[in-house]
């Protein structure tokens, strides 16, 4: 096991103060991202008005890319393929589409660590720790964020970007969140340069030969992150 995995697999993110579970709720159909940012928006805005619990939200958008705060227009190879956003979230650009599983973390660090490098390690083990639940060894980068898997079979140096990580917080209240590719349209990525790195490619569990389905994946991560960050109840 390397010292990534290790490391993931003991770190805890976990309220201090005995707070209600986390709210877990998956949308079935693809969400429009439009309507995605502004309920995610209000509803951060309940958590810190102490009117609605911590949230995470599992999804899947119509094919879009995002631009983060620090996004280069130049990134954007084909402007005119799917729609582009402008977000809030850190970050540059971004692909979302059907096969990719989005989750949006809307968590009050307040409740937890105001650390956002600690948050941030603990989205990337959760991420680390889903993948080991496949035998895929998920690693970390010092200068890169999001979470990377060795390609041994296609050259001793190259790597492949299988998650991605773009947060955004308002008064410790943590919100946009995380991208993991279960089975996206790996093609569609060659739209930008992802997160402004070209000296690498992008990955799936699918394109790992890992034949899993979006809902068995769902379980995976729902447990793994129980593990870091606490309950989870349905909604």
């Amino acid at each position: 096991m390397s010292p990534d995995q290790r490391d993931a697999l003991s770190l805890s993110f976990l309220p201090k103060d005995g707070s209600a579970p986390v709210k877990w709720k998956i949308f079935d159909d693809l969400f429009d991202y439009e309507d995605a940012a502004r309920e995610m928006d209000e509803t951060v805005q309940r958590i810190i008005a102490g009117k609605a619990s911590e949230q995470v939200w599992l999804l899947e958008h119509p094919p879009l890319y995002t631009a983060g705060t620090s996004a280069d227009d130049s990134d954007l190879i084909s402007p005119d393929r799917f729609p582009v956003y402008r977000t809030g979230r850190g970050g540059q650009h971004t692909y979302h589409g059907p096969g990719q599983r989005v989750a949006y973390v809307m968590l009050d660090l307040k409740r937890r660590q105001q650390d956002v490098r600690a948050f941030v390690s603990a989205l990337e083990a959760w991420l680390i720790n889903t993948l080991w639940h496949y035998h895929i060894r998920g690693e970390r980068r010092e200068d890169r964020v999001g979470v990377w898997v060795r390609r041994p079979d296609r050259g001793i140096n190259v790597e492949d970007k299988i998650a991605a990580i773009g947060i955004r917080l308002r008064k410790w209240v943590t919100f946009h969140g995380i991208s993991f590719n279960v089975e996206p349209e790996l093609d569609h990525f060659s739209g930008i340069v992802p997160c402004g790195i070209s000296e690498h490619g992008v990955t799936s569990l699918v394109d790992l030969g890992i034949p899993v389905t979006m809902a068995e994946n769902d379980s995976v991560l729902r447990a793994e992150f129980e593990k870091i960050f606490g309950p989870t109840t349905s909604v």
